[in-house]
């Protein structure tokens, strides 16, 4: 399950990236000890139990280094999986396994934890209406990967970039003027250059969702650090008229209760940039000259 912004293209570009900053002129550990033509064999273990993410990378790391690397993937991306389990199997020239190991372990392991964490979030909002968000707070050049790891655990993605949405925070709003000067000038810029996207407004209080239900135009309304007792207020205020984002702290222990004010939406940054990793090892069976 690919979103359509991870694209062929750029996953090899990631890769080749990846590979030049861990490789740089060799992987002198590897050729100095290991036979050029020796075969190996390994597999991957979980060390823990979770919601795999990833593998999918391992075709693209493995045959960039020996094209004839041999992959057999024995679960698929976004299946939950458990301790002592083993979810993969290579086969291939020894110093390219050793030489892409650590790059599709930060990879995976980064991916699954983030799955995880996704995961287990979205089970203690079912039966609501609300969707998991991610944000934008993710690792520079990493965003492609741990918003996929999101929807591989069973949530949805906000804007990708600051380019496909518009979303008026706190800080625009004030240098704005407020937010009807910030929406007013907005709708305007979209007029001008002839653009079509959806605005969100982050709004601190009541009188804040007022000010965005008044100005119109606004697709989504913001309810950043409310109770959730100000959030069932500001859902029954806006009544449909624009749809509704949760944010602002929001954790494990305070999910259910922020998805039972009947927002549409529950953003957490913490899915990416507060995560574990899961531990995951790769493990050699079999050393051939």
């Amino acid at each position: 399950m690919r979103p359509t912004y991870v694209t062929d293209k750029d996953l090899h570009e990631f890769v080749d990236r990846a590979l030049a900053e861990d490789l740089g002129d060799g992987d002198h550990s590897s050729l100095a000890s290991i036979p050029a033509e020796a075969v190996s064999s390994g597999y991957l273990l979980m060390k823990e139990d979770g919601v795999i993410a990833g593998l999918e990378l391992a075709a693209v790391i493995f045959h960039k280094l020996d094209p004839a690397m041999e992959l057999t993937a024995l679960v698929k991306d976004g299946d939950l999986v458990k301790k002592g389990d083993v979810i993969f199997r290579l086969k291939g020239n020894a110093r390219a396994i050793l030489s892409g190991e650590r790059l599709f372990l930060n990879c995976l392991q980064r991916m699954s934890g983030i799955a995880t964490k996704t995961h287990e979030l979205t089970q203690l909002i079912r039966g609501t209406k609300a969707k998991l968000l991610d944000t934008r707070k993710t690792t520079p050049n990493m965003r492609m990967l741990e918003k996929w790891a999101v929807v591989l655990g069973g949530g949805v993605n906000h804007r990708y970039g600051l380019y496909d949405m518009i979303m008026l925070k706190d800080n625009h709003n004030d240098f704005a003027g407020g937010i009807t000067q910030a929406v007013n000038a907005t709708k305007q810029y979209l007029k001008t250059e002839g653009r079509d996207l959806k605005i969100e407004v982050e709004t601190r209080n009541l009188a804040e969702v007022e000010e965005a239900l008044a100005v119109g135009g606004v697709d989504r309304i913001m309810l950043d650090n409310m109770s959730p007792q100000e959030m069932t207020h500001a859902v029954a205020l806006i009544d449909g008229r624009s749809e509704t984002e949760a944010s602002g702290g929001i954790t494990a222990d305070t999910i259910r209760a922020v998805a039972l004010t009947g927002v549409d939406y529950i953003s957490v940054g913490a899915l990416t940039h507060s995560i574990k990793s899961l531990d995951i090892s790769l493990k050699a069976d079999s050393f051939e000259k």
